[in-house]
């Protein structure tokens, strides 16, 4: 065991804790920093909305995935119960979503967002899988806390005020109110884990 000032601190909670801090700053930095994320961009940086769309979807499907992958890793039940909830809640806005470009004939546009956004995820994915137990449940649930607070930020600060088709933009508030409800859930979930 290391020492800290306090008591000795078991490796793997180092590991954890570092892990968490990191994670919350990298999804915030992501969604945030992205030119046409940016609070106060000028119009030549404001997304358009095939770049909203994509990035709207990459962002569920990134959601969906680590929901999978909770849903073999996890060892609590409310975590467990808590994936389920993002898989199915993200699987159907992203379903609405398609249904909506292809109704549109949008064809949603990647961008420099929706590849950060995927880069990360995949590291995140990652280094999610080297944990277990409740290394894993912690650290995945502190994740998606950070996660649903950097992305409705980003929902309400640019994506929602950059959307000009009003179907989009519909799309995208009844998005919002979902996951703040995911956030409030997740932000319950952690606090049960202390």
């Amino acid at each position: 065991m290391k020492q800290r000032a306090g008591g000795p601190r078991p490796a793997a909670q180092e590991c954890q804790t570092m892990f968490i801090r990191r994670s919350a700053a990298v999804a915030a930095a992501i969604l945030l920093s992205s030119p046409a994320l940016l609070q106060g961009a000028g119009a030549a940086d404001k997304p358009t909305d095939p770049q909203i769309a994509h990035i709207a979807y990459t962002a569920g499907v990134i959601d969906i995935n680590a929901a999978k992958q909770a849903q073999k890793q996890a060892q609590n039940k409310d975590v467990k119960a808590f994936a389920e909830d993002m898989l199915r809640d993200h699987e159907a806005v992203n379903k609405q979503a398609l249904a909506l470009v292809k109704k549109l004939n949008v064809t949603p546009e990647d961008n420099d967002t929706s590849k950060a956004l995927s880069k990360q995820a995949s590291d995140k994915l990652a280094e999610l899988d080297k944990l277990s137990g409740a290394a894993f449940d912690k650290a995945y649930v502190v994740n998606e806390v950070a996660y649903h607070k950097a992305v409705n930020g980003a929902l309400e600060t640019q994506l929602i005020p950059s959307a000009n088709n009003a179907e989009l933009k519909s799309l995208l508030q009844t998005g919002l109110k979902i996951f703040q409800g995911h956030q409030q859930h997740a932000e319950h979930v952690a606090a049960e884990l202390k």
